[in-house]
C-alpha cells in the first residue's frame, strides 16, 4: 500500500466545495494514478472517518498566453470528492 500523504496532497478549498461540507462531501487534490480504492483507504487513515462514497473526475489545464509567447497550458490534475458516512465530519474544513 502507497503512503496515504502521497495519495492525498492537499483539501480543495474553494465556495463550492466548502458548500458541500454540510452535506459531509469533502474535496481533494489527488495523485493522477490514484484510484478510489486508494483514496478511500487514504482519506480512512488519516483523518481517521469512514468513507461512505469515493467520486473522482481529472480537471483539464486550462490555456495560457502571455503577450504574444507561444499558447501554453496548465497541468492537468486530479480531484476526488469523498462523501462520508452521516454525522462524521472531517476537522481541516472547519471555520474558524
Amino acid at each position: 500500500m502507497r503512503d496515504p500523504y502521497v495519495i492525498l496532497k492537499s483539501p480543495h478549498v474553494t465556495e463550492k466545495s466548502m458548500a458541500g461540507t454540510s452535506l459531509s462531501k469533502y474535496t481533494f487534490v489527488v495523485a493522477p494514478d490514484a484510484n478510489k480504492i486508494e483514496i478511500r483507504n487514504a482519506v480512512e487513515k488519516i483523518f481517521n472517518v469512514k468513507v461512505a462514497k469515493v467520486n473522482t473526475l481529472t480537471v483539464k489545464g486550462k490555456s495560457h498566453r502571455r503577450g504574444r509567447a507561444p499558447l501554453g497550458y496548465a497541468a492537468d490534475w486530479k480531484k476526488a470528492i469523498v462523501t462520508l458516512v452521516a454525522g462524521q465530519q472531517i476537522d481541516v474544513f472547519e471555520r474558524a
